[in-house]
């Protein structure tokens, strides 16, 4: 693992780090925010998925989580979305290929290759970093924006016990039933339906739900509503009495200004659970 850089934060560390990835057969690049806590003992990890288009830094400069999470000594991990570098397949549209992974793992080529990202954000990265690092992975949370919260979501739901809680920002919550998904599923997971209903979070609602709590915001003003399906996901959760909040901000849109707005309501929730 090599260390990219490393920057005082709110009486902490934000690092950023590389590691040459066996999932998904590149380099991958991640962020690590360390409390104070840290230095004298492991802590309790939240992990931040990220949206279309984004790296790893996006989320770690703009959303702002690092000082709530300083208050509550928890970690965060920022993630890259996809794997990159040189033969990595890509695509020219901004929502297939680098930068928009969606948190499966690829069996369709040219895709399969590298584009594994379900072991890698499930298994190899939890292992390198708990390896590494002072971390509490008895204790872990996820959250995530738009595809990063649909990751987020399944990843909670398709791990019974790994994660205490899981919230969401503007969460892509139906993409088997939203061009911001059936496009990204076909290519990575190829034409058979059933083989998508493991990474569609109202269908593992609606099938499984989640042993935790859950937080969703999204924004009435969001631009791309109609691509999220929040009312499916909504609808899911009421019929299985979930326990859980989903929140319609009114005003807010898909940006970090929204996310960054409501970050602290969300590193509160999971510190909640983290702390039980």
């Amino acid at each position: 693992m090599k260390t990219i850089a490393e920057n005082r934060c709110f009486g902490g560390t934000q690092g950023v780090y590389s590691h040459a990835s066996k999932a998904c057969g590149t380099e991958m690049t991640f962020g690590l925010f360390l409390p104070e806590e840290a230095a004298t003992g492991p802590v309790p990890v939240l992990w931040f998925l990220s949206g279309l288009t984004c790296t790893h830094e996006n989320a770690m400069i703009k959303a702002g989580a690092q000082g709530w999470a300083a208050e509550q000594g928890i970690a965060v991990v920022f993630p890259d979305t996809s794997p990159r570098g040189e033969g990595v397949a890509n695509d020219e549209a901004y929502d297939l290929g680098q930068g928009a992974g969606f948190y499966v793992n690829a069996t369709q080529d040219p895709w399969a290759p590298h584009f594994q990202m379900w072991d890698y954000i499930s298994a190899e990265l939890p292992d390198l970093i708990g390896a590494k690092f002072a971390l509490d992975m008895d204790r872990q949370a996820i959250t995530g924006h738009s595809m990063g919260g649909h990751g987020a979501l399944t990843l909670a739901m398709g791990l019974p016990g790994r994660f205490r809680s899981v919230s969401a920002f503007a969460p892509i919550c139906h993409p088997t039933r939203s061009d911001w998904g059936r496009k990204q599923f076909t290519a990575y997971l190829g034409a058979d339906e059933a083989a998508w209903a493991a990474h569609d979070a109202t269908l593992l609602m609606q099938k499984n739900g989640f042993d935790g709590p859950v937080l969703i915001d999204t924004g009435t003003a969001d631009q791309f509503g109609d691509l999220l399906g929040t009312e499916h996901l909504a609808a899911a959760m009421a019929a299985r009495r979930q326990d859980g909040v989903l929140r319609l901000q009114k005003g807010y849109d898909h940006s970090y200004f929204f996310i960054a707005t409501f970050m602290e309501d969300h590193i509160d929730f999971h510190a909640q659970a983290l702390y039980a």
